[in-house]
């Protein structure tokens, strides 16, 4: 009798078994984890936490007092909506342990009461006071659904990323059940020393850490091994990258004979700053050397980037060469247009404009001018990189706001001529150790200090109760003559509401408080002609005021506005605030930017940075820490390495000892060829694709 026949052993899970063979995950969850950009069992292994939550500090909710800041875990036994009598709409609940119950408020968040239901366990963590009663308003919650499971016993409860139909709790359960059978078979890759001089723990002791920590602390250091693991990479990526473009980039080498750079100092009527001839001096070194200028010039508001953008143009056309300046909008390449022929003037320099909205004729005469072999200052937008746009000798291409271009707009410009020198420019600041990562393939200069004389715009948070004295501001200073913008925001990021916001608002303040002014109205999804139009309306004084959405946060100049008047500043981001902010005070009169609204006090605390100060270094460096880098920076880094785990602001000393051992590494060994590196150019071979072709790996 032949022996039974044993049921196959499950196949053993590798780092490399893709999610749709783990248990627990069928095809609907396997293309939620792929929205996570979880592929593989190792990608679950470093899709990380977000946030920790310490339930061994919990406290019984009769322990709760005024004045105290407390975590604890309660049942909702009951929830609603409450609206204020200044219209702020709050989501309350009350929450019950075995020990009693609290009522937990949230101001102006009624959109929870989608997502926490009658029943469900909230573990909240706060500040408690007095209204009515015992009351807690959570700085942080995490809804732990129906279950009791995994909150007792003190233990830290992680919060994972998570996405529509798989919540934290699904994905923490699949880590959970695969974690033993996967750290084995991690192993460390960079040296020895390299994690020494980091001081952070091997990597599968972090990875263990991050997912089954014992304590916050242990969590944070499993963190710091990640992060430095990034951090690592992408300064390895970037200094290669720099390196082997340093290699090729063979470019013109222009004289700086100071004949039209020298004839324009003298004829400005303003000194330069210490910023603007630092980022002078290095913009004429790469341009005079024999290699390829690629620099990014950064700076706030009002730095006077324009300025030094054009001795670089001029800098090429004194040694007879083509200079281009491409600008997102159209209104913006005349605004160039106008400034440049003002500042050239004293030398008897025209400079010629190129957009899409020129007749025939001009597109004619601008294209003769362009095939001549002689020096010329175009100014243009994206018709510059279009295939009928011919330069017969650019010598230098400079990009203004350089983030609202695709990257291959920025090289359709670059490859006009023979490799003409680059120079990109960029409004939004950023704090340097942080723009040195991001862009560290490009040589960076930052304009860190304002042209004296500049008017301070004197900035305000008002509630709404002050509402009508603010309107009454307004007029004011219309009565005077000057221009004011009312500025309204995306609202749950839904551009009908948007539009309902800034619709309305015109035509109460067209029939209200500004009866008998010329208002105009602006938003995102006017045609683009009509947008231009009214935009020009506003600009030429036609438009007393301007109501808009965050449209105009760029690339309008209005001297005479001397009002922004921002509704609803708790949605805006610090940096954001700052743009418009910059929309004000650009000509020889006082101006201001209220914020207008009821805000809680988090937000109230975070809006009075942009009150008291107007460094927008420091408000990108307080936004990056508020909000992090997605939303200040959005989409504009396509391109480049992305950061799961990292935040190069807030691991900034972790960053330095990246930078740090990235030059040595690449000093000692270029192309991370020597058998200890051989690990780590695997790693980045399968992270970044692009270190194939940088590190010439097949």
């Amino acid at each position: 009798m032949s022996a039974p026949r044993r049921a196959p052993s499950a196949p053993r899970v590798t780092l490399d078994t893709p999610v749709t063979y783990l248990k627990g995950v069928g095809p609907a969850r396997a293309l939620a984890l792929a929205r996570l950009g979880v592929q593989t069992a190792g990608d679950l292994l470093y899709h990380v936490p977000h946030r920790y939550e310490d339930a061994s500090t919990v406290k019984r909710i009769a322990e709760l007092e005024p004045g105290m800041d407390g975590t604890v875990i309660g049942r909702v036994i009951s929830k609603g909506v409450l609206p204020t009598r200044k219209g702020l709409r709050v989501f309350q609940a009350v929450v019950r342990d075995a020990s009693g119950m609290i009522e937990v408020s949230w101001p102006g968040q009624p959109f929870l009461d989608r997502t926490i239901e009658k029943g469900d366990l909230l573990l909240l963590s706060g500040t408690v006071r007095f209204f009515h009663g015992r009351q807690l308003q959570p700085r942080e919650f995490v809804n732990l659904g129906a279950e009791e499971e995994g909150t007792a016993g003190g233990r830290v409860l992680a919060v994972y990323p998570a996405t529509e139909g798989l919540s934290f709790k699904q994905i923490r359960g699949l880590v959970d059940a695969h974690l033993d059978a996967l750290l084995p078979q991690v192993t460390e890759y960079l040296p020895a020393p390299t994690i020494a001089r980091a001081a952070v723990p091997p990597l599968p002791d972090a990875l263990r850490m991050v997912h089954r920590p014992t304590s916050i602390a242990e969590a944070m250091a499993g963190r710091a091994r990640l992060a430095f693991e990034e951090l690592l990479s992408v300064q390895i990526l970037h200094r290669r990258a720099n390196a082997l473009a340093r290699e090729s980039r063979h470019g013109i080498a222009f004289q700086n004979r100071r004949d039209l750079t020298t004839k324009l100092k003298a004829a400005l009527p303003f000194e330069l700053t210490g910023a603007q001839t630092r980022a002078l001096r290095e913009i004429v070194f790469d341009m005079t050397s024999p290699r390829r200028m690629h620099r990014l010039l950064q700076g706030d508001v009002g730095s006077g980037k324009t300025v030094v953008a054009l001795f670089a143009a001029l800098l090429a056309m004194e040694n007879g060469w083509q200079a281009a300046v491409m600008a997102p909008t159209e209104l913006l390449a005349e605004q160039h247009l106008r400034t440049f022929t003002k500042l050239l003037a004293p030398l008897g320099i025209v400079p010629v404009l190129v957009t899409g909205r020129l007749g025939a004729k001009a597109r004619r005469e601008a294209a003769t001018l362009l095939a001549q072999p002689a020096p010329l200052l175009v100014v243009g937008t994206h018709a510059l990189v279009q295939e009928a746009t011919a330069f017969s000798r650019l010598g230098v291409a400079i990009v203004d706001e350089q983030h609202r271009f695709g990257v291959e707009q920025r090289k359709a410009l670059g490859a006009k001529g023979e490799s003409p020198d680059v120079l990109l420019m960029s409004a939004t600041p950023i704090p340097r150790s942080l723009a040195l990562t991001l862009y560290g393939d490009l040589d960076v200069s930052i304009l860190d200090e304002k042209p004296p004389g500049r008017q301070p715009v004197t900035s305000a948070l008002r509630p709404e109760s002050s509402r009508e004295r603010v309107l009454q501001f307004v007029e004011r200073e219309l009565d005077k003559g000057r221009q004011a913008y009312v500025v309204y925001p995306l609202i749950e990021e839904s551009e009908k509401t948007d539009l309902k916001a800034a619709t309305v608002a015109y035509e109460e303040l067209s029939e209200g408080a500004f009866k008998g002014r010329r208002v105009g109205l602006l938003h995102g999804r006017m045609p683009g002609d009509e947008k231009d139009a009214v935009m020009r309306a506003f600009r030429d004084g036609a438009l007393d005021v301007l109501v808009a959405t965050t449209v105009i946060e760029v690339g309008i100049d209005v001297p005479n506005a001397t009002v922004m008047l921002i509704e609803h500043p708790e949605r805006f981001g610090l940096s954001q605030l700052h743009q418009l902010r910059g929309r004000v005070g650009r000509g020889g009169e006082a101006s201001y930017c209220i914020l207008l609204g009821d805000v809680g006090q988090e937000a109230a605390e975070r809006l009075h940075i942009l009150v008291d100060t107007e460094d927008g270094f420091e408000i990108a460096r307080a936004d990056l820490r508020l909000r992090g880098m997605g939303d200040l920076f959005g989409e504009r880094q396509s391109g480049q390495p992305t950061f799961r785990v990292a935040d190069p602001l807030r691991d900034e000393e972790l960053n330095e000892i990246a930078r740090a051992v990235a030059d040595e590494m690449l000093g000692a060994d270029p192309e991370l060829t020597a058998p200890e590196h051989a690990g780590l150019r695997k790693a980045l071979g399968s992270r970044y694709a692009r270190s194939l072709e940088l590190f010439r790996v097949g």
